[in-house]
């Protein structure tokens, strides 16, 4: 570690009330008292927990406390949604140069825009769900890839409607996720099968729609997602199928990819992979790469975007 960057978040540890050990361990408690919450939401609810007990005495400090705090969630959680999501947190609560600079007053600002942001974010999936159950119509084939909480959400949706539709879904190695979305539909009552990932192109002719979620959105208008995402949108494509992408806006990253090589090793992999690996080639990608030109539209909480179109809002979010 380097020098300047050791007495940094010795600092940061010496400033807050909350020890890095206290930091993982109310992240990860988050994950398992509610495990339908998105990682980058427990990200940003731990976050605003360590600058509440935050005890800084200078502006700096609570941003440099900040900084290294969501740097280490990152290295417990390497998805793209707790880097993207910790990064909007930040610039939300951040404050200009005009604004008051009494250190009090500013922290007690950042806890009340930190939690509005958090409060915001948690009606992202229901946001979602109302704009995109209405492309799902009665008697509709639907496949989708792996297991995602907002596809879920959107089809849970469709299902409370009474709407009458059925789902493949891929069951996604290395980890079968698709087993556990299958499980989910199946409480829902809605008819499911689950297919090998070598059968989409075989399923694709017998279904109306593609649906599926991101781990990221980047600037191009692609998405970041679990590996096989991209061979599902080629296929969908060949058979000129709609490929629908659902994602929290939290889920907008500054990328802009041009390939599977320009996705970051920290995205493609799980942390414990980068930690320990000692030669990345020989590990599978978690993750890959897929782009606009294959996607019809992304249903998020700012509205139904084209692909183009991402770039603007993402302008906005960083601004």
């Amino acid at each position: 570690m380097h020098a300047g960057l050791s007495v940094c978040c010795s600092e940061a540890v010496t400033t807050s009330a909350m020890t890095e050990e206290e930091l993982v361990e109310y992240f990860r408690d988050q994950t398992k008292e509610d495990p339908d919450v998105a990682s980058a939401v427990a990200a940003i609810r731990t976050l605003l927990e360590y600058l509440k007990r935050d005890k800084g005495e200078t502006i700096q400090g609570l941003r440099e406390s900040l900084k290294w705090a969501t740097n280490r969630l990152t290295s417990v959680d390497s998805s793209v949604a707790v880097s993207s999501g910790g990064e909007l947190f930040l610039r939300f609560i951040s404050l200009t140069s005009k604004e008051p600079v009494d250190v009090s007053f500013y922290k007690k600002v950042m806890e009340e825009r930190g939690q509005l942001f958090l409060d915001k974010i948690s009606m992202s999936r229901t946001k979602v769900a109302k704009l995109c159950h209405t492309f799902i119509k009665d008697g509709a084939k639907i496949l989708t890839h792996a297991y995602s909480r907002v596809v879920l959400r959107v089809l849970e949706k469709a299902a409370s409607e009474k709407k009458r539709f059925s789902v493949f879904v891929t069951e996604s190695q290395p980890d079968s996720a698709g087993r556990q979305m299958a499980g989910a539909l199946r409480k829902l009552n809605v008819p499911v099968t689950v297919i090998l990932d070598a059968a989409v192109g075989c399923v694709l002719e017998k279904v109306d729609q593609v649906i599926v979620g991101a781990e990221g959105v980047v600037e191009s208008g692609g998405i970041i997602n679990k590996i096989g995402t991209y061979q599902l949108a080629l296929c969908a494509k060949a058979h000129n199928k709609p490929f629908y992408v659902v994602a929290e806006s939290f889920k907008f990253v500054r990328l802009y990819p041009l390939n599977q090589q320009d996705v970051p090793d920290k995205f493609k992999y799980k942390a414990d992979t980068l930690q320990m690996a000692g030669n990345l080639s020989e590990e599978h990608p978690l993750v890959d790469y897929t782009p606009p030109s294959l996607i019809t539209l992304l249903f998020t909480d700012l509205g139904v975007l084209t692909p183009s179109a991402v770039s603007d809002e993402l302008i906005k979010l960083y601004l």
